[in-house]
């Protein structure tokens, strides 16, 4: 893939996208989550796939969706909650965790600055990008697997970790395309370019991708 490519590709992406399911986090946060909200889903969405986040966090947020009302419930109340959610009692103690930082150094709020949001406990650079993206409308990069693997997929990047292609992305993705760029390939990622074989016949961007590690498709 060259790299003026990207334009066209994104203008592709977003005309294909229309018929694919959404990512769940930029999804709802067009609809009804607020930044807490978004926080919290995406700690939830870790090692666990969008279709059980869209069961577990409404129903979380059923019982609290701001830091105050969630503090008002046990570790065990939450879990419970949260649960099959991957690694719910560690995420359910994160949650509480958060939530009275919130409370104690941000007023309530949700820092919309990134290293802020990295100083909360369980808040990696995908979390924290994504809290600005989605919840702030900011510019941010945030990869997950997805965005990882396709941008190398396509060779648009050349990485070994999801944190280096963040890196590589900042230096390379046009400014624009920032806050859109992960609701487009995770959903690309979840309906055509898949782990493995990929539905390479049916991808609309076929034809500027090199298929980097692609040994088998559909």
């Amino acid at each position: 893939m060259q790299e003026n490519d990207i334009h066209w590709v994104i203008a592709t992406l977003r005309e294909a996208s229309k018929a694919w399911m959404p990512a769940l986090v930029d999804s709802k946060a067009k609809e009804e989550w607020d930044p807490y909200q978004i926080l919290i889903a995406t700690i939830l969405s870790l090692r666990t796939k969008d279709t059980l986040t869209a069961v577990v966090a409404p129903r979380l947020f059923a019982l609290a969706k701001t830091p105050q009302a969630m503090l008002t419930h046990s570790p065990e109340e939450i879990a419970e909650t949260i649960y099959p959610v991957g690694f719910y009692r560690n995420k359910a103690v994160s949650i509480l965790a958060i939530s009275q930082i919130l409370l104690d150094d941000y007023a309530g709020q949700v820092p919309d600055d990134l290293e802020e949001l990295l100083k909360l406990p369980g808040v990696g650079r995908k979390t924290a990008n994504l809290v600005i993206t989605a919840g702030y409308n900011k510019p941010g990069i945030c990869v997950d697997i997805h965005v990882h693997r396709i941008s190398n997929r396509w060779g648009y990047v050349r990485t070994k970790t999801p944190e280096q292609t963040e890196f590589a992305l900042r230096e390379k993705l046009p400014p624009e395309y920032w806050i859109e760029y992960n609701g487009l390939l995770v959903s690309m990622g979840q309906n055509l370019c898949t782990p493995s074989s990929p539905w390479c016949s049916r991808c609309p961007v076929a034809r500027v991708c090199d298929r980097v590690g692609v040994a088998r498709s559909r």
